[in-house]
């Protein structure tokens, strides 16, 4: 039966940028990734075919940049003065975090710097990128209510490993 809509997925993954073997991520031998089908919370060319699968199945899913993390563009490079990064360590190719205007986490990458400035590149390491998973779903449930209601794989069994067990994270 077809994964659908608000089902909650577990899926053992390998993760490689089409025609390479390097792995780039993976969660084989640990515990699954879990997600709910329809919420984006896995890249859309990933959870397109995944709707097509059952618990149990196993599948080599290409993925094309644009179904992925979208292409690579220029625009997203920019310069800035090195002293927004007074403290920091710099090395070409760290990520780092921060937060946009609007208040949203961003990460960058550092391409290249001197003493007065940085250049940073906004875009995901993968965009215009081709991936390949190859993908073993471990599980599909329907979501609880809970689940539907706030979005979050677990939200009605108190997971987040604070150890309260009062439902609310402290």
């Amino acid at each position: 039966m077809a994964i659908s809509e608000n089902q909650v997925v577990a899926i053992e993954y390998e993760l490689t940028q089409s025609g390479q073997s390097e792995v780039i991520d993976s969660n084989k031998g640990q515990a699954p990734l879990e997600f709910m089908m329809g919420r984006g919370q896995v890249i859309p060319g990933l959870e397109k075919e995944l709707a097509n699968l059952s618990s149990g199945d196993k599948k080599v899913i290409m993925v094309s940049a644009e179904d992925a993390y979208g292409p690579r563009t220029e625009d997203a490079v920019e310069t800035v003065p090195a002293e927004q990064f007074a403290g920091v360590e710099l090395e070409v190719g760290m990520q780092l975090y921060g937060q946009s205007e609007e208040g949203q986490t961003i990460m960058v990458t550092v391409i290249s710097f001197d003493k007065e400035n940085v250049t940073v590149d906004y875009n995901h390491p993968l965009a215009g990128k081709d991936l390949t998973f190859s993908v073993d779903i471990k599980d599909v449930r329907d979501a609880t209510e809970a689940e539907i209601e706030s979005g979050i794989v677990g939200g009605d069994d108190h997971n987040c490993g604070c150890g309260t067990g009062d439902g609310g994270c402290h």
